[in-house]
């Protein structure tokens, strides 16, 4: 689990490089604002992001299915917004 740690949204604004080294070295950061967190920064995960790219296009090939255009053809489509 990463370990948290708070700073104000002054120093964080002062210290951005800082704490961007140090959340690329695992650690996870709560901005704060008035002692109450408003952000939290952490290390971006390759897996994650590839794994939600795969949810969009798993869904996005749900929605058309079955969806049907009728006499239309889509490459005609595409020729009349092109005009």
């Amino acid at each position: 689990m990463l370990r948290m740690t708070d700073i104000a949204l002054y120093d964080a604004k002062n210290r951005l490089s800082e704490l961007i080294h140090r959340v690329e070295a695992g650690e996870a950061i709560a901005i704060t604002r008035r002692g109450k967190v408003v952000a939290h920064l952490v290390p971006a995960s390759a897996d994650d992001s590839d794994r939600r790219a795969i949810d969009a296009v798993a869904r996005l090939r749900q929605t058309r299915a079955g969806v049907a255009l009728g006499p239309l053809h889509s490459r005609d489509l595409v020729a009349e917004g092109r005009r």
